[in-house]
């Protein structure tokens, strides 16, 4: 199975909208002042590398996508040169994405808020075990795709930048490689910074690999990601409890 067979499918993914809102909190701005050459510059880098890791993504990111280039396109034209359609309105070409945002926030905070208060009420009325914090479950969705994503695209930056892609072999590795390479090099409760699973990769197609493999172990509850405040350092754990083997999960895989 090549890394370019390889399809991830990420039932935790988050819309369109979250991944502006996540791009627009990052740049630390106000949903008012966001700047529409910046957020379409970057908003098209994570479309791009969905696209590199082969990674499904629903049909709403691309009609986003064409919808930022178009918004972006009308601020750049003087008033007199605004399409027919949109003579005579005063609005700025981008209030209907920021209201649209304002809104989803809403209910975005709303549903969190909600989240929050039932967990708070089931605690008050009933007695929770201590669950030591080495054994508190994890998932994809408690760090968000999209911090991930960032930290990959830094690592495969450095990379780049670091290597002469020219001079190398491709080794032409496999997820179910790397699966068990990374459960051979974490022991369980173990704990590494996520840019230090890709120390010892030689090629670019190595880099991608290790990072499906790290998705595919999230996925299986093998690893669990945590992180250390709002765009924080991303480390990686194996988990102690339900913790399988790498030939387990293989064949998990090939079922």
């Amino acid at each position: 199975m090549e890394e370019q067979d390889y399809k991830v499918k990420l039932e935790i993914f988050e819309g369109p909208l979250d991944l502006l809102l996540y791009l627009i909190k990052k740049e630390e701005v106000d949903i008012h002042e966001v700047s529409m050459e910046k957020i379409t510059r970057q908003y098209l880098q994570y479309i791009n590398t969905f696209k590199l890791l082969n990674i499904d993504i629903a049909a709403e990111f691309v009609l986003m996508a064409a919808n930022l280039m178009y918004i972006k396109s009308r601020t750049l034209l003087p008033k007199s040169e605004q399409p027919p359609e949109e003579e005579g309105e005063d609005d700025d070409p981008r209030w209907d994405l920021i209201r649209q945002l304002i809104e989803y926030k809403k209910f975005k905070d709303a549903a969190s808020f909600l989240i929050k208060r039932e967990v708070e009420m089931d605690g008050a009325f009933a007695y929770q075990a201590d669950v030591p914090k080495d054994e508190t479950p994890a998932t994809l969705a408690e760090v968000s795709i999209f911090d991930l994503i960032r930290s990959f695209q830094n690592v495969l930056k450095r990379f780049e930048e670091a290597h002469d892609f020219g001079s190398i072999v491709d080794d032409r590795y496999t997820v179910a490689d790397k699966i068990e390479m990374l459960m051979d090099r974490f022991q369980p409760g173990q704990s590494i910074p996520f840019e230090n699973l890709f120390d010892e990769a030689t090629t670019k197609a190595e880099v991608i690999v290790t990072f499906l493999a790290v998705l595919e172990l999230m996925k299986m509850n093998q690893f669990i990601i945590r992180q250390s405040g709002i765009l924080g350092e991303i480390q990686v754990e194996r988990r102690v409890a339900g913790s399988s083997t790498a030939a387990e999960l293989l064949g998990a895989m090939e079922e």
